[in-house]
C-alpha cells in the first residue's frame, strides 16, 4: 500500500480532549484507504517511509465533511411554487392545482434513471466541492414500488460512480400517494412489502418515515420500524417537525440513529433520546427556507448530552439548499450553536447519525477522509458564507 505523508498543517481532529482536537503544527500519514498516524510534526514516527511527502503550508485539514440528510434524488423543481407563495398563494391553493410534493412525484416518476442520476450527480458534486465526503440520499419521491426502488438505485450508482460514500435510506412512508387517497393504511402495509424487496436487492442502508400531522401517525410510523427490525435496518425518523406527536420518543424505543428537525420536541423525547444515543439531526435549512419561529431545544439538547449533527436537507420544496457550509453559519446564526458544536454536527455526529464509526474523526485507523482548507482556524468555516476555501478533498487516502 502507498504510504503518503501531509505535514506543516493546522489539524483540527475532533478527537480527544482539545478543543477542535487541534494541532497547531500537525501532520497525518495515511496508507490505503487508512489514517496510519496522526500527531505533532515533531513526532512523526522514525520509522515511516512515506513514498510521497506534502507540504501542506499551513493549510487547515479537517475530517471529510459529512452531509447526513439529504433528499437528492428526484425530478424536476419547485422554484414556480416558490414564486407563488411571495405571491400570496397557500400551501393548500398551490396543492389543488397539482402542486406540492405531488408535483415532484410526478417529475420523478417521469424522469428517466438517466435523467435522475445526471440531476442527482450535478448537486452530489457542488456538495462534495465544498468538502463532502459521505452523504445520505433518501427515496420518498417515488412513492411507488418501482419508482422508490429506482431511486434508491440511483442513489446507488452515485456511490459507485463518484468519490463519495453515499448511505440510501427508505423514506417510502414520506407522503401518501394519490392513488392511495384516503387509504393510509393500505398505502403502509404496501410500503413495508416494497422494503424487503429492496432490501433483498440491496437497495437499501436504513429505514425513514415522516410522522407528523401531514405526515403518518404514530401507528403507521411503528408498522414501518417493526418492518425494518425484522430485516435486521436499522430506522431513522422526521419527527416534531410541525407538531409534537411524540415521534422521538417512538423512534428512540427502536435505538433510531437520528430523530430529524425537531422543533417541538418535548422533555420526554430528549430524555428517550438521550437514553437511546440518539443523534439529534437539526436542518437550519429548512427552518430558514419555511421561515418557522419555533426553534429547536437547544439548550436542553445540550443539557441532557444528545450529540447534535447538521445536514443540509436538500429537497426541492422546503430547504433547496446546496452549501453544506452555509448550513454551519446557519446552524450558529439562528441556533445559537457554537462554531465547534456545528463542525461536530457535520463530520463526528453525523458520522454516527449515519451509524458509521470509521469517519467524522481524524485518528489511527479512520478512513482517511480529509477536507483542505485555505483558512487559519475552522471556526472561520462557519463565520463566513458565500465563499467555498476548500483547497482539496481527499477521499480514501492516497490514490
Amino acid at each position: 500500500m502507498t504510504l503518503k505523508l501531509w505535514r506543516h498543517a493546522r489539524i483540527a481532529t475532533m478527537s480527544g480532549d482539545q478543543p477542535w482536537g487541534w494541532i497547531e503544527r500537525g501532520a497525518l500519514l495515511a496508507e490505503g484507504e487508512r489514517i496510519a498516524w496522526v500527531g505533532a510534526e515533531r513526532d512523526i514516527p522514525r520509522d515511516a517511509q512515506p513514498q510521497q511527502e506534502i507540504d501542506l503550508q499551513g493549510a487547515l485539514v479537517t475530517p471529510g465533511l459529512i452531509d447526513a440528510h439529504t433528499h437528492l434524488v428526484y425530478g424536476g423543481d419547485r422554484a414556480a411554487e416558490f414564486e407563488q407563495r411571495l405571491q400570496g398563494a397557500s400551501y393548500e391553493e398551490i396543492a389543488q392545482r397539482g402542486g406540492g410534493i405531488a408535483s415532484t412525484v410526478a417529475a420523478t416518476r417521469a424522469a428517466s434513471d438517466d435523467v435522475l442520476f445526471a440531476s442527482a450527480q450535478r448537486r452530489a458534486r457542488t456538495l462534495m466541492a465544498e468538502g463532502v465526503t459521505t452523504i445520505e440520499i433518501k427515496s420518498g419521491y417515488g412513492l411507488s414500488e418501482q419508482h422508490e426502488a429506482r431511486c434508491l438505485a440511483v442513489a446507488r450508482r452515485l456511490g459507485n460512480e463518484l468519490p463519495l460514500s453515499v448511505r440510501t435510506t427508505s423514506l417510502a412512508a414520506h407522503a401518501l400517494p394519490k392513488e392511495y387517497a384516503g387509504r393510509a393504511d393500505d398505502y403502509i402495509d404496501a410500503a413495508c412489502r416494497w422494503l424487503a424487496a429492496q432490501h433483498a436487492r440491496g437497495l437499501v442502508d436504513a429505514v425513514d418515515a415522516f410522522c407528523d400531522t401531514i405526515g403518518f401517525t404514530s401507528a403507521q410510523t411503528r408498522r414501518i420500524f417493526d418492518a425494518a427490525r425484522a430485516l435486521g435496518l436499522p430506522v431513522k425518523l422526521h419527527a416534531e417537525q410541525l407538531s409534537n406527536q411524540h415521534g422521538a420518543a417512538l423512534a428512540a424505543e427502536y435505538g433510531a440513529l437520528s430523530c430529524d428537525h425537531l422543533e417541538h420536541l418535548d422533555a420526554q423525547g430528549i430524555a428517550a433520546m438521550r437514553a437511546s444515543g440518539t443523534v439529534a439531526m437539526l436542518l437550519p435549512g429548512a427552518y430558514y427556507f419555511l421561515r418557522e419561529t419555533k426553534l429547536p431545544p437547544i439548550t436542553e439538547l445540550r443539557t441532557a448530552g444528545v450529540p447534535i449533527a447538521i445536514a443540509t436537507d436538500h429537497n426541492p420544496g422546503s430547504s433547496p439548499a446546496l452549501s453544506l457550509l452555509l448550513m454551519l453559519n446557519m446552524a450558529c446564526t439562528l441556533f445559537r450553536l457554537t462554531p465547534e458544536e456545528a463542525f461536530a454536527g457535520v463530520t463526528v455526529h453525523a458520522a454516527c447519525a449515519l451509524g458509521l464509526n470509521d469517519r467524522g474523526r481524524l485518528a489511527p485507523g479512520l478512513r482517511a477522509d480529509l477536507a483542505l482548507w485555505d483558512v487559519e482556524h475552522p471556526r472561520e468555516l462557519a463565520y463566513r458564507f458565500g465563499v467555498n476555501p476548500c483547497r482539496q478533498r481527499i477521499f480514501g487516502g492516497p490514490p
